[in-house]
């Protein structure tokens, strides 16, 4: 008897572990290959919108959705860096617009300036106040959300106060300032080109870079970071630098871009960024996020704005499609994770 019911557990005890061996192979191949899944979705609904408006895919209306693009993009892959340590960033619009404003107002004095000493001095504001957020967060430990929400105000009352409550307008900008976003490099827009140059080196710091290993870590797991031995203050108050650098430097292509600087400017946009991130994968829970994956959220968003007006739909009904698509992409998220922790633990019992 013994020897008959011994290889009927071991056969049973084979086929559980083979179950949940598959069950950990579908998860994972979801999890790996999802960014291939949000890039046919781009595919299909292009085709969709080409459809009802043929010019939708001509080389002129494809590149009006790059350049459109081109500041989301590059602000998602700051707010990525935030997300992925599970933290959040709300002042990047005003962030953008005292740097763009300040921007504007210095070449408005001094016309003759070179544009590369105008980015400079944008980046610069930005920095600073993403310096001043990453204190808060790291050192003095208020909640990201409280921190980022309160210092909002304060740049975007910053703003009011440089400017005294005026706009900058397109005429008070010399025209070398204002080619700095509608210029091209190569033949290519500035605006691409910039985005293309930071997220090479976003993709390099995330894979090659002991700094970018370690911003993966803290999201995954804080306290097991901080066992392990690394400074947890030092790397939060980088990502926050960075992205209020990267936020500045977006200050200063939006005023060019647009040729006006105003006190509300990209108010709310810091949604946007945020709406980027999830639809490329980003998970608000922290520890998870790929460059590929915010690229090809900031590209859904772009041609969701491009394509929408193309095939008249109605402004509330664009606002209804973009918050059900970002709300399914958030659940699509939740399920991907919870299957993977339970991926996780069942790794561990075979």
């Amino acid at each position: 008897m013994k020897s008959v019911t011994q290889p009927a557990v071991q056969n049973a005890g084979n086929a559980g572990a083979g179950a949940r061996q598959e069950r950990i192979s579908v998860s994972a191949m979801i999890a790996k290959f999802r960014e291939l899944g949000l890039l046919a979705f781009i595919i299909l609904m292009s085709l969709g919108v080409q459809l009802r408006n043929p010019s939708f895919l001509t080389w002129e209306n494809i590149n009006d959705i790059a350049t459109n693009t081109a500041i989301l993009a590059i602000l998602s892959v700051g707010m990525m860096l935030v997300i992925i340590t599970r933290g959040i960033d709300l002042s990047i619009g005003a962030t953008l617009a005292l740097s763009g404003m300040v921007a504007a107002l210095t070449v408005k004095q001094m016309p003759d300036m070179h544009p590369l000493l105008v980015l400079a001095i944008g980046i610069g504001v930005g920095l600073l106040c993403g310096m001043v957020l990453g204190v808060l967060v790291a050192w003095v430990n208020i909640l990201p959300i409280i921190a980022t929400l309160g210092m909002m105000n304060v740049f975007r009352g910053l703003t009011f106060e440089t400017s005294g409550g005026k706009w900058v307008s397109a005429h008070q900008m010399p025209a070398s300032f204002k080619e700095i976003a509608t210029g091209k490099l190569l033949g290519i827009n500035n605006l691409i080109a910039i985005a293309i140059v930071i997220y090479i080196a976003a993709y390099y710091f995330v894979s090659y870079t002991r700094t970018g290993r370690r911003i993966y870590a803290i999201g995954s797991n804080p306290d097991s970071a901080v066992i392990s031995g690394i400074r947890t203050g030092r790397i939060l108050w980088l990502v926050y630098t960075v992205m209020g650098g990267l936020a500045g430097l977006a200050g200063v292509l939006w005023v060019s871009k647009f040729a006006s600087a105003q006190g509300d400017t990209a108010s709310g946009y810091e949604l946007s960024v945020i709406a980027a991130c999830v639809l490329g994968g980003v998970s608000i829970a922290g520890g998870v996020g790929k460059i590929s994956g915010i690229i090809l959220g900031s590209i859904l968003l772009g041609i969701l704005n491009n394509a929408m007006p193309m095939i008249n739909v109605s402004p509330f009904w664009q606002m209804f499609i973009q918050g059900s698509i970002i709300l399914i992409a958030v659940l699509i998220n939740a399920m991907v994770k919870r299957g993977l922790d339970r991926n996780n633990l069942m790794r561990r019992k075979i």
